[in-house]
């Protein structure tokens, strides 16, 4: 049996299981393959890894916190990860771990049906690794981006890095100005709820992003990387002011056929993974 997992944080891994269950079936190979979700504390990110090879795991993705470590952990790095500096796939072999990021080409692919982001300008908020992910591929599709981020520093740091721009005054705490922007990604973790916790009150999802809602109307285009049992406020907010929102479950739909890709060498099932994330939600 070749096994594969996700690691990292409850939420955010509690659908990829059924996802990749469904396309293990649709093209008949469940009795070969199989995928689970594993609590993995930050803590334990290295030894964990070490075990799940030594128990004749294939592979993970890796979900927050641990994509920069996941990228340090890596003896073999593709390009995408070598440029970005962080990682969500990997693929442990004889050789020891490669690593891929399948965040970048996901965003990309989530985007393709109606949006092209060569020449827009896009505006992505975070500096954690999906934040690195999302201004790498969407820099390298052309797209004008600048980075927010509350501490900027960070910001900075990371604009610096990657060869695009950062917001100044990102930290005055004032609501962000989107009048600039084609494109709005949320690459934070805002939104994204712990398990037991009681939800937030209304509207501090938005004031945590420095955001309005009369600002989320057309012809903006919103992707929200969160995603949970219920939509975030930011993504419930664009559905009503009518902003084009790509949401989360879209995301791990088009990233996770792409780690499938990698670990398969099939190509997936993508509509019926897609619709077993949005039936299991």
């Amino acid at each position: 049996m070749n096994r594969l997992a996700v690691v990292g944080h409850p939420v955010a891994h509690s659908l990829s299981p059924a996802m990749h269950a469904a396309a293990f079936a649709e093209l008949g190979i469940a009795d070969r393959w199989s995928y689970e979700a594993i609590d993995l504390p930050a803590e334990r990110f290295a030894s964990g890894i070490d075990e799940l090879r030594e128990r004749g795991f294939v592979g993970v993705n890796v979900t927050v916190p641990h994509k920069r470590a996941a990228y340090e952990l890596a003896g073999e790095r593709s390009d995408a990860v070598a440029a970005i500096g962080a990682a969500n796939t990997l693929s442990f072999g004889p050789d020891g771990i490669r690593a891929d990021n399948t965040d970048a080409s996901g965003l990309i692919a989530a985007l393709a049906p109606g949006f092209d982001p060569a020449g827009a300008e896009a505006l992505v908020l975070g500096a954690g690794g999906s934040a690195r992910a999302v201004a790498w591929a969407l820099d390298r599709a052309g797209a004008a981006v600048t980075i927010a981020n509350r501490t900027e520093a960070k910001a900075i740091d990371l604009a610096r890095e990657l060869g695009v721009y950062a917001l100044e005054g990102g930290d005055s705490g004032e609501a962000l100005d989107l009048a600039p922007f084609d494109l709005l990604v949320n690459a934070t973790s805002v939104g994204l709820a712990s398990a037991g916790a009681e939800p937030p009150p209304p509207g501090s999802d938005l004031k945590a992003l420095r955001l309005r809602a009369d600002q989320l109307v057309a012809p903006l285009v919103v992707v929200d990387l969160v995603y949970g049992s219920e939509p975030t406020e930011l993504a419930a907010t664009c559905t009503s002011g009518g902003a084009t929102l790509i949401d989360g479950l879209e995301i791990l739909v088009c990233q996770g056929a792409d780690s499938f890709r990698i670990w398969v060498g099939q190509q997936p099932p993508v509509e019926t993974m897609r619709k077993t994330i949005r039936d299991n939600r």
